[in-house]
């Protein structure tokens, strides 16, 4: 009776100890949420509010007033900002992922010499500061008169992407198996082949990861989009808010920021809901059966 006493007291214990693991993964989860989300909510409730409604917290909209709203989209014109980004944002993630699955498959499948060395090299840009490098592109972009357009800063983004995106795709690209590289090779297909049709839906889920992570890197520039495209016409999204104070020179007008803010930020929310759903899709389904 007693061994039985002590195994029932055994289980208490354990099943116990089991629930408060799972009670503090749950607090743990619901922590990172709440400081994930909490800003976007503010911002959204903040959106809504009018005159000294602004700095009084409020955890719901005290109305839902939709003036500081049409001043983004008026006096600030965010609309079009959120055009440019899309486009610049978009182009920069397209030039850099082809650059970057091109150079990921000489980096981990072609043996030449110096290849550590120069992906290292590769790796080093990204340690410079983007204001060290912001004289010699301007320059540059005047020289050849790109200056104040969205194709400066297109290619002034590839300089920061690219780097990082090729470190990505090569890790992922030594990751896949070299036997099917090898009957390739034997069936006489080319690199480009090899590259393109066979390892890339393979590689599908990385390429839609590290794709997102660069239109957001791009997306959320600011230096280079506000130092070389100076003209309305030409502005980011990100340029856009910070010129929002430039309005009311006498009071900072938050309600309108927030606004802003909470419109650009949709595009993004929705593209990456979207390519999550693939990216998990992909990673399910089984790479083999692409």
């Amino acid at each position: 009776m007693r061994e039985m006493s002590l195994e029932r007291v055994r289980k208490r214990i354990a099943a116990s100890l089991l629930a408060l693991r799972r009670t503090a993964f749950y607090l743990l989860v619901a922590a990172i949420v709440l400081v994930s989300v909490f800003p976007l909510y503010y911002a959204i409730v903040t959106s809504f509010s009018n005159g000294t409604q602004v700095y009084i917290p409020y955890y719901l909209p005290p109305s839902l007033d939709l003036t500081n709203f049409s001043e983004a989209v008026g006096r600030a014109r965010i609309l079009p900002a959120i055009v440019n980004s899309l486009f610049v944002a978009t182009a920069v993630v397209a030039v850099a992922m082809t650059l970057a699955l091109f150079a990921a498959y000489a980096f981990a499948r072609v043996q030449f010499r110096f290849r550590r060395v120069l992906l290292f090299a590769i790796l080093l840009t990204t340690v410079f500061p983007q204001v060290a490098i912001l004289a010699g592109l301007f320059e540059l972009m005047r020289r050849f008169e790109l200056y104040n357009s969205l194709w400066a800063i297109i290619l002034s983004y590839l300089p920061l992407l690219v780097p990082f995106t090729v470190w990505l795709m090569t890790a992922y690209m030594r990751a896949l198996p070299g036997e099917l590289e090898d009957v390739a090779i034997i069936d006489g297909a080319s690199p480009t082949t090899i590259l393109t049709r066979i390892f890339l839906p393979l590689l599908w889920p990385a390429v839609v990861a590290t794709g997102l992570i660069a239109f957001i890197a791009a997306w959320n520039e600011f230096l280079f989009a506000f130092t070389l495209a100076v003209s309305e016409s030409n502005r980011t999204s990100s340029v856009a808010i910070a010129l929002i104070w430039g309005y009311t020179p006498h009071d900072t007008p938050w309600g309108t920021i927030m606004a802003a803010s909470v419109l650009v930020t949709i595009p993004v929310v929705f593209i990456v809901l979207v390519f999550q759903r693939r990216m998990i899709d992909g990673l399910t389904a089984g790479a083999v059966s692409g």
